[in-house]
């Protein structure tokens, strides 16, 4: 998928998206047709969805793993359950960072396997009952607001604060997956990441918890004053860029790649060799690193990132009672 579009954004004074109109148009018809036919299969134990109503990233990925972790503080077993996108396995199988590759079951679920067991699959359903028959009692499906095929018992909704629903027009005329009414009325709750354009309101009734990303402090303390050659092939690099420099690095070059890009060997080598020609140090995200060769990923550094709740307390006690009796 390529970077998200200057015109996507609120405020452009770009005449495309009015251009666009007819196909967002179609796109929403065929969304609104698979929505109406779709027959959701309940496998017999809680899902909760992760999800957002933009293409590119709004932190599903981080939100997931946060997820995991305080799932795990309720006695919970849970398991990620992803399409495997960029992969060319269809599965439905678990996810071995020993043996798969980026290329085989995405970045994404190589990210998500280092915290908790992880499948993937076109079929959804069938990926997430080889879960349920691991011994796992409750699943995460991660990017799965717009897939209707597996049953939920509730759906996160993740929203970037400072990017919002961009120009609030559907793709690919804007960033928008679906209208942002049908979206929010099939969601149980908000994670609001971050603070700026989109404020709390905008959501209705629905609980909106608070969060942001938080950068590694080891991390932190290694980049300080270190020069960076930032690079990313994410949906939004801009927001890793800053993440870098408010982790107090001097980042003299940015480049970015399309979404998911592939690292060749030579692609890879020429970013090394011009951080070396500026006397600096080569950094990314987790999730490209991802796209690493095993033997390659120790020339580069990383920026990991988590996401911090401001009341946990109160996000833990919705969960408990969203999954009481399950």
């Amino acid at each position: 998928m390529p970077r998200a579009p200057d015109f996507w954004a609120a405020g452009s004074q770009s005449a495309l998206p009015t251009l666009l109109a007819p196909l967002a148009w179609l796109y929403g018809a065929a969304q609104s047709h698979r929505r109406r036919n779709a027959r959701p299969v309940d496998i017999g134990i809680p899902v909760i969805s992760v999800g957002n109503l933009v293409a590119g990233g709004a932190g599903k990925t981080p939100t997931a793993l946060a997820l995991a972790l305080l799932l795990r503080k309720l006695g919970r077993n849970p398991a990620f359950v992803s399409r495997g996108y960029g992969g060319s396995q269809t599965g439905p199988l678990q996810v071995d960072a020993s043996k798969h590759t980026a290329s085989d079951v995405g970045d994404e679920p190589l990210l998500l396997a280092a915290t908790a067991p992880t499948w993937i699959g076109r079929d959804r359903p069938a990926a997430a009952l080889l879960a349920k028959q691991a011994g796992h009692d409750l699943i995460i499906a991660d990017d799965a607001h717009q897939t209707h095929a597996l049953a939920r018992r509730l759906n996160l909704l993740v929203v970037d604060a400072g990017y919002g629903f961009g120009n609030g027009r559907l793709l690919p005329a804007g960033p928008l997956r679906e209208s942002i009414e049908d979206g929010l009325a099939r969601s149980h709750a908000v994670i609001r990441i971050g603070q700026d354009t989109v404020a709390p309101k905008r959501f209705g009734t629905l609980p909106v918890f608070q969060a942001r990303l938080r950068p590694d402090p080891e991390d932190v303390a290694a980049f300080k004053g270190q020069r960076m050659l930032a690079f990313a092939g994410i949906g939004r690099p801009e927001k890793f860029f800053q993440s870098v420099i408010d982790a107090g690095a001097d980042v003299v070059e940015m480049q970015a790649f399309a979404d998911h890009a592939a690292y060749t060997p030579d692609r890879i080598m020429r970013l090394v060799e011009a951080a070396h020609r500026l006397n600096a140090m080569p950094v990314t995200t987790a999730k490209d690193l991802m796209r690493f060769p095993p033997e390659a990923r120790a020339m580069v550094r990383c920026l990991r990132v988590d996401l911090d709740f401001d009341d946990e307390a109160g996000f833990l006690a919705f969960l408990r009672e969203r999954l009481q009796h399950v």
